[in-house]
């Protein structure tokens, strides 16, 4: 039940929540790892790069379903909690709505200038082609992805984390079952990675729907929610703003990498960042499965005025997340060539990645507790700070550093690995700053431990 969440011990909400969701992020990362495998031994290398080329775009998609989505779960979990249930379910009503009108105007921009774009993020005319196929069956699937992640969120905001663990798993499930069939089987190449991946978010969205047309249920689907609500709209859009910001700074930052790769090392260089990419993406993924399990409870809570059951959820989810990225750590500083193989039997390929792997890696002990902080703040609905700490990293820090530091290294691909890691310190360091200067708002007066006791 969702009033559990002001009730019941902290680190066992945290369990209960976000382990569901940890299932599902781990499971749809190591669908990705699973799909790059698919396409870089069954299309080759400039498969794999095109892959990463087309990534960023495919990020841009996301940053608008967060936009929605992730705004409008937080804004629930609030409205839950001080039980205002009416607007609750009109935030339901206007997910859908806002989705389906954003997802439709990303399509139509992104198909009409597809090869531009792709262009522009680092594509070359080697691997432009492959790029064109996989995006465009994505871009056609466009409305289905935003409402899937939408309702997901709802979903767990909604205190069913566990069935959308499981809409998620039918999804990866699915979409790893098609993926042989369609590449290898039909002989569709990157287009069959992509439907495949389209097919399964469709089936996936018709599992959430049977939940929130449950008439048992508290958060549903039902007459007079389907109007879009200016209080709701602009309060989830300026909460969701966050983590939009965030996604389309990465965006950017993917495609001024790319670029930079591209000048200084090539179409192998761009493949080689996808592959380090792969494995810090299933470890991030955790992070973000943690961070998901984390938000109901600190809104919820935020909501209730319960200012110590917020900062517990908030310190265990650093704590763990942290333990997490210091995994990726050592795989990545002491099996580089081993998890470099995982994705090509390219030598070219597994020659140029070891290094880079262990540059970026070289930074992931303290990545988690920068990634839970700006949660934080976007879970209680603090807009502005959420908003500054989505930047620093993205904005502030990384493209200066992956433009500058190429003239400062003798090898200026070096330089572009570098700005990475470094990015990566200055972006926790600022999140500790604020965090320390938010003490006040966030009431951290009112504990006097750590970690305070149920």
């Amino acid at each position: 039940m969702v009033n559990d969440l002001g009730t019941a011990p902290v680190h066992k909400l945290l369990f209960k929540y976000a382990m569901p969701a940890i299932i599902a992020m781990t499971a749809t990362s190591l669908y990705n790892i699973v799909d790059s495998i698919y396409i870089g031994h069954g299309c080759g290398a400039l498969a794999l790069g095109a892959l990463t080329v087309a990534k960023p775009f495919m990020d841009i998609c996301a940053a608008f379903g967060s936009l929605v989505g992730v705004g409008a779960s937080s804004l629930l979990a609030i409205y839950l909690g001080e039980k205002d249930y009416d607007r609750a379910n009109r935030v339901l009503g206007n997910v859908i709505v806002m989705n389906i009108i954003l997802s439709a105007i990303v399509m139509a921009v992104g198909l009409i200038w597809l090869d531009p774009i792709l262009l522009a993020f680092g594509a070359s005319e080697d691997t432009l082609l492959y790029a064109h196929e996989y995006m465009e069956i994505i871009l056609y699937g466009n409305i289905l992805t935003h409402i899937y992640f939408g309702l997901n969120a709802m979903l767990r905001s909604a205190g069913h984390p566990r069935f959308s663990m499981t809409a998620t798993i039918v999804a990866v499930v699915i979409n790893i079952i098609l993926d042989p069939i369609f590449i290898f089987g039909l002989k569709m190449g990157v287009r069959g990675a992509a439907l495949a991946t389209v097919i399964s978010q469709a089936v996936a969205v018709v599992w959430q729907f049977t939940k929130f047309m449950d008439k048992n249920e508290l958060v549903r689907f039902h007459r007079g929610i389907w109007r879009l609500n200016r209080h709701i709209t602009s309060r989830a859009l300026a909460i969701g703003m966050s983590p939009f910001l965030y996604n389309i700074a990465h965006c950017f930052v993917v495609i001024i990498i790319n670029n930079q790769l591209k000048n200084f090392g090539g179409d192998m260089a761009i493949a080689s960042y996808g592959v380090i990419n792969r494995l810090t993406f299933v470890f991030a993924m955790i992070v973000m499965g943690l961070n998901q399990g984390m938000q109901p409870i600190a809104g919820y809570n935020y909501g209730a005025k319960k200012y110590d059951r917020m900062l517990k959820s908030f310190y265990l989810t650093a704590l763990y997340a942290t333990g997490v990225m210091g995994i990726v750590f050592i795989l990545g500083e002491c099996f580089p060539m081993l998890m470099t193989k995982m994705f090509t039997h390219d030598p070219v390929l597994i020659d140029l990645t070891i290094k880079p792997m262990r540059i970026i890696c070289s930074s992931m002990l303290i990545i988690g507790f920068q990634m839970v902080t700006g949660n934080l703040f976007t879970s209680i609905g603090k807009a502005g700070k959420s908003i500054f700490l989505s930047l620093t990293r993205q904005v502030i820090y990384l493209i200066p550093l992956t433009l500058l530091l190429p003239m400062v290294f003798a090898d200026p691909l070096d330089g572009v690995w570098w700005a990475i890691p470094a990015s990566d310190t200055l972006s926790a360091i600022t999140a500790v700053i604020v965090l320390l200067a938010s003490r006040r708002s966030l009431h951290m007066h009112t504990t006097t431990a750590p970690l305070p006791q149920d």
